[in-house]
């Protein structure tokens, strides 16, 4: 791909302020003290953590594309507190006092990116003005409800999470048929695209090398394979870390590690006083609903909206796919929600239209690893909440690749073993038949004001209980 395809996947990446020329590829074999597989947020992350703990250590990042290329550069740009595994489940692997811990290192997680973009001076445009998730059917705001008294039962009070009325609703989003919201503080709007290109170039200042156009086929213990036939080099290192998200079941060996599913986005032009008067989001809040096929969005610094939401189809065999007929219905229905929830949106263009794949493990549940013996160190499966949860990863990455015993490695999420996907057929099978019914249980408490029978039924298949 060239430069200008770079720069226009989406709207981030048009926007970023930087050069998408990609950096000098690696040519031949290489030995260094560690080799980090993607430059996105999680290779990124750890890189940056490592080369500030450990000046001394060569330390390479090898990247298919160019840094930022894949989720890191399109998603929707929450740096929130969210994990992907509840309390409970993550309670369930471990301790009420462990969750309760890793949900902390969560919240604490959001100020540290924002504590380092000031410390090396990326601008992000990044506003920490929390997240409202409107309740918009009476069922609903009955899961509001429910979350709130559910946060309280665990100990969590109104600077965890809140439950708003009607009027504090509306007054911070007022999207049609609010009947009252949910508000969580622990989230900051981001533009990811200046962040990933920020953090590669603080990773760069501190003597790490990024290789880009630089594809790896195979990670083994203590070394990588990149490129295959005769254009094939190995990199020898002591450690290797895995980072690559949605992408790696591309990997030998990964295939079903990890499924690959797509959540697309739109983007408005920069929309005028008096719209965004009607609307909210006076703080920058990022927003979603109470509805079952998730979606979400943000207010732009330069005053856009942008939009996302789950829905397109799992592609069989992990295949990563562009867009496609599928996207772009998926686009349009896209559209349809941001103007029905937003009406004075209506006779504004949208400027850009983009996707792209995060990583999803069986359990849905995050994890972070490292194996002294192989060598072998990994990170991932964050659902799609993974702008902080990566920053998280690479500093207990750091601690656990440098021996340091510390609070982040005593996490229960580290170590955690997620279970593989099922073979084909049934996980292609399988998982669109969760992304149908999440899309027909939404329909049927719109219709009845009652909570969805087929959610219950399928919440164990999209990570659920």
């Amino acid at each position: 791909m060239t430069r200008s395809g770079y720069s226009g996947i989406s709207l981030w990446h048009e926007t970023a302020g930087d050069s998408w020329q990609p950096r000098p590829a690696l040519t031949g074999d290489a030995e260094v003290d560690v080799a980090v597989v993607g430059a996105g947020y999680t290779g990124l992350w750890t890189a940056y953590y490592l080369a500030e703990a450990r000046p001394d250590l060569r330390i390479a990042v090898l990247e298919a594309e160019v840094a930022g290329f894949g989720a890191s550069g399109r998603n929707g740009g929450w740096c929130s507190a969210l994990f992907p595994a509840s309390l409970d489940k993550v309670a369930a692997g471990s301790s009420r006092e462990a969750a309760l811990a890793q949900h902390q290192a969560m919240r604490a997680t959001v100020d540290e990116v924002i504590r380092v973009t000031g410390v090396e001076g990326i601008e992000a445009d990044i506003a920490k003005g929390g997240t409202v998730v409107v309740a918009r059917t009476p069922a609903q705001l009955e899961r509001a409800r429910d979350e709130v008294e559910h946060a309280r039962s665990w100990g969590l009070d109104e600077t965890d999470v809140s439950l708003l009325d009607q009027a504090e609703a509306e007054r911070r989003l007022a999207a049609t048929g609010t009947l009252g919201a949910t508000y969580a503080p622990d989230c900051a709007a981001i533009h990811p695209a200046k962040l990933v290109r920020g953090l590669a170039r603080a990773v760069e200042s501190r003597g790490v090398a990024i290789y880009e156009q630089t594809r790896v086929s195979v990670i083994e213990p203590h070394r990588v394979i990149v490129g295959s036939g005769t254009a094939r080099g190995v990199v020898t290192a002591d450690i290797v870390v895995r980072a690559t998200e949605g992408y790696t079941p591309t990997l030998a060996g990964l295939e079903r590690e990890l499924i690959p599913v797509r959540s697309l986005i739109i983007a408005t032009e920069p929309l005028p006083d008096l719209v965004w008067s009607s609307i909210g989001l006076a703080e920058r809040e990022t927003f979603s609903d109470g509805r079952h096929l998730l979606i979400y969005g943000q207010r732009t610094a330069d005053d856009r909206l942008v939009f996302g939401g789950r829905g397109a189809p799992y592609s069989f065999g992990s295949k990563i796919t562009h867009a496609d007929a599928s996207d772009r219905r998926t686009h349009r229905r896209l559209e349809e929600t941001l103007t029905e929830m937003f009406p004075a949106v209506r006779g504004h263009r949208i400027t850009h239209r983009w996707g792209g794949v995060l990583g999803i493990p069986r359990d849905w549940h995050a994890s972070v690893g490292y194996d002294p013996t192989t060598g072998l160190a990994h990170a991932g499966g964050y659902v799609g909440d993974g702008v902080a949860t990566t920053n998280l990863a690479g500093r207990t990455l750091r601690d656990l690749i440098l021996g340091t015993d510390s609070d982040l490695t005593a996490l229960p999420w580290v170590g955690h073993v997620s279970p593989r996907w099922e073979p084909e057929p049934l996980r292609w099978l399988g998982v669109n038949a969760g992304l149908r019914a999440m899309t027909v249980a939404d329909a049927e408490e719109t219709a009845t004001g009652r909570s969805s029978l087929v959610a219950k039924v399928v919440a164990p298949l999209v990570g659920g209980h």
